[in-house]
């Protein structure tokens, strides 16, 4: 796995989540390859090369709907998450609020340092935490769930027990209602 893969799935599971939200029907269109490169910033042969591995490693399924297995997903995400992509807070600099500094943590906890993905657009001073992939920063004003689900994947990457409990607990919210 590469930490672009995570990326991806969370996109996938944040299009299929709006695909049927509200309508009691869990049928997924096929999500096309250049489609996530374009809401990405990814290539398409990235984004198959991607594919591919998730689904060698059991957290998708091989078809055109690209389904994403939620369970096997959420558990690499709590037990493996932080051992395969470890990340330190770094300097101070200006960017895009991210782990328990973005919503929906930001209204549950309070901390005196902002943690950011560093971006020169961005409008929030804080200590810079590498992001899963060097787009995430660019990508996340077009999709609100996709920022929430990166933002709540990095408080398992960085946060104490506290923060990693919340993070779960809204990570299952989203994945699974």
């Amino acid at each position: 796995m590469r930490p672009q893969d995570i990326v991806v799935l969370l996109a996938i599971v944040a299009i299929q989540k709006k695909n049927w939200a509200g309508t009691g029907v869990k049928f997924i269109y096929p999500i096309q390859n250049k489609n996530l490169a374009e809401l990405l910033n990814i290539s398409s042969a990235e984004i198959s090369a991607s594919i591919n591995r998730s689904f060698y490693a059991g957290l998708i399924e091989d078809s055109p709907f690209k389904q994403v297995f939620m369970q096997s997903f959420l558990e690499f995400l709590i037990y493996g998450l932080k051992y395969a992509f470890p990340v330190k807070p770094g300097i101070l600099v200006r960017g895009i609020p991210t782990a328990h500094s973005a919503e929906p943590l930001q209204a549950k906890l309070s901390f005196q340092e902002e943690i950011i993905w560093e971006y020169a657009e961005g409008n929030v001073r804080g200590q810079a935490i590498v992001p899963l992939y060097h787009t995430v920063p660019e990508i996340v004003g077009k999709d609100k769930l996709l920022y929430e689900l990166l933002a709540l994947t990095d408080s398992l990457r960085i946060g104490g027990a506290r923060e990693r409990e919340l993070a779960i607990e809204e990570l299952k919210n989203r994945f699974f209602q």
